[in-house]
């Protein structure tokens, strides 16, 4: 079974044996996130599951902790956790999320109505009213793809036509990112059209979650929150007996180089190795040389999103050829497309780690497997939002 963490290892289990450079200063304390054995979304009448479900999920923790260092004194003093006029509402793509957040914040989901009709439309409904309140929309754009943006869509329209003051779309999954650019002649740039109708539909602003580059912030015309989940998983790796000299940061491709280095530079300066590859196809990787030397070495491969695992696969069969002792695998977004699964529990990886921007069913668990939360970081950020502080000062 695959381990799902909402916390840091307790102290009785292993801890850092060097210095790693860890994300947030000594005097803070690790993120631990919200602990509840199953969690449901607040809403009218049961939705229809879709292929990604949600698993009752078994929690390592069982004591709520809400970290300090995340809300800065002025914030603690300011915020008023019971502020009537904001709203968090769910969509159906990953309800669990949006539950944790809304524990986070000491806040309900807001009620809402969102079915399908005979067929498939989508029909919403509020069933609470939201006249001059801040509302934040949850719903990442995961598979499938198409149904999450367009329930999306809908709920934005719905909040506009309801006369919210603001409506913040908090997409911790942003979908349709990879088509960014043209690389070849007669291409779409989707990443543009989505922003596009996310701001037509009437959205004030968006939260998203590592998007896949940075230049699909200024797609939108309107202002783009970025959230990093870096620091989750830079705690998780501290707590891990991994010494400093042994460490190595690899990109499994070009493009990723400056995630990477970024990554690196939080691991005491970890050295940096780089998996050339060349792409012939859509989701079909073909691994060429490695720039850097890992032999011997814990490797850390870091990308933003694993859907096939081809690249990632590849990337680490190469690097157990250079001599690599362990290959660690860290994304924020598992999309796991067939055949993901097959390939990241082929024994290629010590452990891959993972977040729950896209909600994992049970049968895509396996032993390598981690999952961490989120929901402290979206939380905190809508509240600086809400509050009109600083978000970047979250993550410095």
């Amino acid at each position: 079974m695959a381990s799902v963490i909402f916390a840091p290892p307790s102290p009785s289990q292993t801890h850092v044996s060097l210095r790693l450079r860890r994300f947030y200063t000594a005097e803070q304390p690790s993120l631990a996130l919200s602990t509840r054995t199953c969690v449901r979304c607040n809403l009218v009448e049961p939705l229809k599951q879709h292929e990604n479900g949600k698993p009752c999920i078994r929690l390592i923790n069982s004591e709520l902790s809400i970290p300090n260092f995340l809300t800065s004194p002025s914030m603690r003093s300011s915020i008023n956790k019971h502020d009537n006029r904001l709203r968090i509402f769910s969509g159906t793509a990953n309800p669990t999320l949006s539950q944790e957040i809304a524990c986070y914040m000491g806040l309900e989901l807001g009620k809402i109505k969102i079915k399908r009709f005979a067929d498939g439309e989508i029909y919403v409904q509020l069933q609470e009213s939201v006249r001059g309140c801040d509302v934040y929309l949850v719903q990442p754009t995961c598979p499938p793809a198409n149904e999450n943006l367009m329930e999306l869509l809908i709920m934005i329209d719905a909040c506009r036509r309801a006369s919210a003051k603001n409506i913040t779309a908090v997409i911790p999954y942003f979908g349709y990112a990879r088509a960014d650019r043209k690389t070849q002649g007669r291409e779409s740039i989707a990443a543009k059209l989505v922003a596009n109708l996310i701001t037509e539909a009437g959205a004030n602003r968006v939260l998203a979650c590592d998007l896949h580059s940075g230049q699909s912030m200024g797609y939108f015309d309107i202002p783009v929150d970025h959230v990093h989940g870096q620091p989750v998983i830079l705690d998780y790796l501290a707590s891990k007996t991994i010494c400093s000299d042994d460490l190595v940061v690899v990109s499994p491709d070009v493009g990723g180089v400056a995630r990477a280095r970024a990554f690196a530079k939080k691991l005491s300066d970890a050295p940096l190795a780089i998996v050339d590859k060349r792409r012939h196809a859509h989701n079909v990787a073909e691994v060429m040389n490695l720039i850097g030397d890992v032999k011997g070495k814990v490797a850390v491969m870091v990308d933003d999103m694993i859907d096939t695992a081809g690249t990632i696969a590849k990337g680490a069969a190469l690097l157990h050829q250079e001599g690599a002792r362990e290959v660690y695998a860290c994304s924020t977004h598992a999309v796991f497309s067939p055949p993901a699964i097959e390939r990241l529990s082929s024994g290629l990886f010590q452990e891959v780690i993972i977040t729950n921007t896209i909600p994992i069913t049970e049968k895509n668990y396996f032993p390598q497997l981690t999952v961490l939360s989120v929901a402290n970081l979206l939380g905190e950020t809508i509240w600086r939002v809400h509050d009109d502080c600083s978000v970047s000062s979250i993550f410095q």
